[in-house]
């Protein structure tokens, strides 16, 4: 592969992913991490977002930044957008979240997660039908999100809002989430009954 080939190649890559590109995918398509950076120092086509990590210098900025560069980071083959993340792409509830929620696999090791992400490794792995594509990034279901958040202690208020929210836009019923909430606890199940039928 030319020295243009690769660089159009890591372009391609970085276009699927929201303009970010690893050093690690620089260098799998003949880019070394050293010229990549001499050539974010020199104005080039990308600029270096956090290490290890570098942007397409003149791609769109979207509102969803921070999810991108973590998503990226993790390894957008195995990270999937979770938790409050999630919420906030499916715009459901008022929870803007102080950290990137990622899911990964249990046995995921990475030297250095990026800055301001929440890494969170379930004892038992996503299964396909709890992932699906929002906004180019692989996020948790509506139910495996509002599950989640439930579990984790995210404000009450913030989850019943985010439930009303999915339920009234169509994006789950409550059919979908009792069967997405088999396995988890009792506490869990009587609490998303509660949501369901208040009474």
């Amino acid at each position: 592969m030319t020295d243009q080939e690769a660089w159009e190649t890591l372009g391609r890559i970085a276009e699927g992913q929201a303009g970010y590109v690893t050093t690690a995918q620089a260098a799998a398509v003949g880019v070394h991490r050293n010229t990549l950076r001499d050539q974010a120092h020199e104005g080039g086509r990308f600029e270096r977002a956090a290490r290890g990590l570098y942007r397409l210098r003149f791609y769109p900025r979207s509102p969803f930044e921070q999810v991108a560069a973590a998503w990226v980071q993790a390894g957008p083959g195995l990270a999937v957008v979770s938790h409050e993340s999630a919420l906030e792409l499916y715009g459901l509830a008022d929870v803007v979240p102080n950290e990137v929620h990622l899911t990964l696999p249990r046995e995921y090791r990475h030297r250095r997660p990026h800055p301001g992400a929440r890494l969170h490794r379930p004892r038992t792995p996503l299964r396909d039908n709890e992932v699906r594509r929002r906004h180019g990034f692989r996020t948790t279901t509506t139910e495996r999100t509002l599950l989640d958040v439930l579990e984790a202690g995210t404000q009450p208020e913030q989850v019943e809002l985010a439930l009303r929210q999915a339920l009234e836009r169509a994006l789950t019923t409550p059919a979908r989430m009792r069967r997405a909430s088999v396995g988890r606890s009792k506490t869990i199940r009587r609490h998303l009954e509660r949501l369901l039928d208040p009474q």
